[in-house]
C-alpha cells in the first residue's frame, strides 16, 4: 500500500523540527504562481477546481439533452444557458433592473420603504437587517425567525473605521459613483458620498467579529410587540405583506444584536428617506451586478475582486456559470456528481474513520485530568448523540416548484431566491428536518452544526490529500481524520460547548470546569495573537476571533493521532518512504494546509475570517502536541519547540 505522502513540493533541507509546513510545502509556496483568477490557491482549491470541472460536464450534458420542461435537467441546462447567453445580456444592459429602479425612486415615505424591502428582499436584494429562518438555538425541535445586523457594502464594520482601510474606503466611494454612472442613475458622485455616510452610521451599530461569535450574547428572543418597539420606525405589517410572509412568523423572533436594531431605528426617519432610496438603488444594482452587462460585471469585479482581494483577472464565464448552478440547483447537480464520482467503498471507509474518531474522543474525554466527573458525564452524553453525515443527503431537495427559463437570467435569479425564501417560510411550525444538508455533495468542505449536533462531510472532500482510499491509514488520519476530529471538536470549542447533545444552547458545565477550560483557551488566544500571515507581514492573527477554529484544529489533530494509535492495536506503525506511521500522519496534516494567498486577501481574512492562516493551522498546532515532539525528536534547540508549561492541551 502506498504511503500517500508527497514531498516533491517541499524542502528536504528544512528540518521538520524547525518548520514542518515548509519541509512539506516550502518549494511550492516559493515558486507557485496563484492563477490570475484567484485570490488564493492550494490543496482545497485544487479539489474545488476538479469538482468544478466535473460539474461543468454534468451541466453541459443537461444543456444538450433537450430535457422535458419541468425536469431538473431542463432547469440546470436552461439556467446555465441563460447565464452563457452573452449577446442577450449585453443587449439588455441594466434594463432588467429598470422596473425595480423605478419603484425605488418612487418611494415617498418609510411605509413605501418597508414595502420595497419586503418585495426586493425576497428576491435577494440586501436589506439593512437580515431576516432568516433557522432552528431555534434554545429549542432545537423548532424553527424560528432570526433578525441580524446587515446593510454594509464593505466586508465588515472595521472597514468603515480603521486607518488601515482608508484607501479602500476612498475606492469604495469611487466604485459606487462609477456604478451609478454606468446604470445612468442620478447624481452618482453625491449619492456615493451619502450612501457611504449612511453605511458608516450603520457600521457604527454593528457588533464586531469577536462579539458576534458569542452565541449567548447574540440570542435575544422577543415577541412581536417587543420588536415593534425595538424598530418602532419600521412598518412590519407592510413588510410582511410585500414579502409574502405570514404574520405568525413574527410571533417570536430571535434578535441577534438588539443594540444594532436600536441604532438602526434612529436612522429610519422620513428626513433620511432620500438617502435610503439611494442606498436601496445601490444594493439592488450591486447585488445583481454579476448578472448584468460586461461593463457592470467588470467594474464590480475591479472593486470586490481586485481591490479587496488582489485578484487580477475575472474567472472564465463558464466557471461563474457553474457557481450559479451550484447556488441555485446544487443538489440537482449533486445527484449526478455522487453517481459518477463517489464510490460506495469511500463512504464505507469514511464511516469507519468517523466511528474511530468518535471513540477516540470518548476515551480522551474520559481521561481528562482538568474536567470534573459531572461535566465529563454530560460531554460523553453529547458525544453519544453526534450524528455523522457522509457523502450526500438521504433525501434530495425538491425543485419542482422552481421555474427556470433559458431566456431570462435576472428573472431566474429572482425566482430562485424567492423559491428559497418560500422554502424557509414553509418550515415554520413544522418538525425540524434533520435530513437537510447545508452543503452540496460537490462542495470541498465540512461542517459541524451545533443545533443538530451533526458533523457533515460532503463527497468532494473525500479525495487526496484529505482522503486516499488506496493509501496507508497514517496519511488519512493526518488528513481527513484530523478534519473529522476538527468538526467533532467544534462541538466542544468555545461556542459549540455551549450547546448540549440535543442541540440546545444551555450551560451544561460546572463553573469550575468552564474556568479551567477558559484558562486553556486564553493561553491559546495569546499564542495566536503574535502570529502574522506569510502573505501580509505586520498584520496579526486575531486569537479571539480564531479561537473556535484553533480549538478545532488542535483537538482534531490530537484525536486523529489517538485514533490512529488505537487502529494499530498495539502494533508498531509501519515504515513507508522513510517515515514511520506517526511521522506520516503529521506530514499528511501538513499536506492539507498547502496554500498561498494574495496580500489583499490575507489582510481581509485576518480581519473577518475565523480561521487562522493555513501555515499557522499547520505549525502552531504541532507546537502544542507532545506526540509531534516524540515523532520527530524535537528538542529545545529546534524552532518549533515550545516549553512544556506553555503547551496547550484541551482535548
Amino acid at each position: 500500500m502506498k504511503s500517500g505522502i508527497d514531498l516533491s513540493h517541499g524542502y528536504p533541507d528544512v528540518r521538520p523540527q524547525d518548520d514542518l509546513f515548509r519541509h512539506v510545502n516550502g518549494k511550492w509556496i516559493d515558486t507557485h504562481e496563484i492563477p490570475a483568477d484567484r485570490a488564493s490557491d492550494g490543496a482545497f482549491h485544487h479539489l474545488r477546481e476538479k469538482s468544478e470541472k466535473n460539474i461543468r460536464t454534468i451541466i453541459e450534458e443537461a444543456a444538450a439533452s433537450k430535457a422535458a420542461v419541468g425536469t431538473e435537467a431542463q432547469k440546470v441546462g436552461d439556467l446555465y444557458a441563460s447565464f452563457m447567453d452573452e449577446a442577450k445580456i449585453e443587449a439588455l444592459g441594466v434594463s432588467p433592473l429598470a422596473e425595480d429602479f423605478k419603484k425605488i425612486q418612487g418611494i415617498a415615505n418609510l411605509q413605501d420603504f418597508a414595502r420595497l424591502l419586503g418585495e426586493l428582499g425576497r428576491r435577494g436584494v440586501s436589506t439593512p437587517m437580515s431576516v432568516f429562518i433557522e432552528v431555534d438555538m434554545k429549542d432545537s425541535n423548532s424553527y424560528i425567525v432570526y433578525l441580524e445586523q446587515s446593510g454594509l457594502g464593505l466586508p465588515d464594520e472595521s472597514y468603515y473605521k480603521e486607518d488601515q482601510y482608508a484607501e479602500i474606503r476612498e475606492k469604495y466611494v469611487a466604485h459606487i459613483e462609477r456604478m451609478f454612472n454606468f446604470a445612468k442613475l442620478p447624481d452618482g458622485a453625491g449619492a456615493a458620498k451619502r450612501i457611504f455616510e449612511l453605511e458608516s452610521a450603520i457600521a457604527g451599530f454593528h457588533y464586531d467579529v469577536v462579539k458576534n461569535r458569542e452565541m449567548d450574547l447574540t440570542y435575544h428572543k422577543m415577541t412581536r410587540k417587543q420588536i415593534n418597539t425595538l424598530l418602532s420606525n419600521f412598518d412590519w405589517d407592510v413588510w410582511l405583506a410585500a414579502g409574502n410572509v405570514p404574520a405568525s412568523a413574527l410571533e417570536h423572533v430571535v434578535v441577534r444584536q438588539p443594540e444594532f436594531n436600536e441604532g438602526l431605528n434612529t436612522l429610519l426617519t422620513e428626513e433620511k428617506i432620500s438617502v435610503w432610496k439611494e442606498w436601496m438603488l445601490w444594493h439592488t444594482l450591486s447585488g445583481m451586478a454579476a448578472h448584468l452587462s460586461s461593463e457592470i460585471v467588470n467594474a464590480n469585479f475591479d472593486f470586490y475582486g481586485t481591490t479587496l482581494n488582489g485578484t487580477p483577472q475575472l474567472r472564465d464565464r463558464w466557471k461563474r456559470g457553474v457557481s450559479l448552478i451550484e447556488g441555485v440547483l446544487g443538489e440537482a447537480a449533486g445527484k449526478l456528481y455522487v453517481e459518477r464520482h463517489f464510490p460506495a467503498a469511500a463512504k464505507k471507509r469514511m464511516e469507519e474513520l468517523v466511528a474511530n474518531l468518535i471513540e477516540a474522543y470518548r476515551i480522551d474525554i474520559s481521561e481528562l485530568d482538568w474536567m470534573g466527573a459531572e461535566t465529563k458525564k454530560r460531554a460523553l452524553e453529547k458525544m453519544s448523540k453526534f450524528t455523522p453525515k457522509i457523502g450526500y443527503p438521504d433525501e434530495w431537495r425538491d425543485y419542482s416548484s422552481l421555474e427556470i427559463t433559458a431566456d431570462d437570467l435576472i428573472g431566474n435569479v429572482y425566482r430562485a431566491t424567492a423559491f428559497e425564501v418560500d422554502r424557509a417560510i414553509a418550515k415554520l411550525g413544522k418538525p425540524v428536518d434533520r435530513n437537510e444538508w447545508h452543503m452540496t455533495p460537490q462542495t470541498v468542505n465540512a461542517y459541524y452544526n451545533p443545533t443538530m449536533n451533526e458533523i457533515v462531510f460532503p463527497a468532494a472532500i473525500l479525495q487526496p490529500p484529505f482522503f486516499d482510499i488506496d493509501a496507508d491509514d497514517a496519511v488519512n488520519y493526518g488528513g481527513i481524520g484530523a478534519v473529522i476530529g476538527h468538526e467533532i471538536g467544534h462541538g466542544f470549542d468555545d461556542q459549540g460547548s455551549k450547546f448540549d447533545g440535543d442541540g440546545n444552547l444551555t450551560d451544561w458545565w460546572t463553573e469550575a470546569d468552564r474556568e479551567a477550560f477558559e484558562v486553556r483557551t486564553g493561553k491559546l488566544i495569546d499564542q495566536y495573537n503574535v502570529l502574522e500571515p506569510i502573505a501580509a507581514p505586520g498584520h496579526h492573527v486575531n486569537g479571539a476571533l480564531t479561537i473556535g477554529e484553533n480549538i478545532g484544529d488542535l483537538g482534531g489533530l490530537t484525536i486523529a493521532h489517538k485514533a490512529y494509535q488505537i487502529s494499530l492495536s498495539g502494533k508498531s506503525a509501519p515504515a513507508l518512504d522513510g517515515f514511520d506511521g506517526y511521522q506520516r500522519l503529521f506530514i499528511g496534516w501538513a499536506q492539507v494546509w498547502r496554500s498561498k494567498n494574495r496580500p489583499e486577501a490575507a489582510i481581509q481574512r485576518i480581519a473577518t475570517d475565523p480561521h487562522s492562516p493555513d501555515e499557522h493551522r499547520c505549525n502552531a498546532v504541532l507546537r502544542n502536541l507532545n506526540e509531534f515532539y516524540e515523532a520527530f525528536d524535537v528538542t529545545e534547540k529546534d524552532a518549533l519547540w515550545l516549553d512544556p508549561a506553555e503547551r496547550v492541551r484541551i482535548w
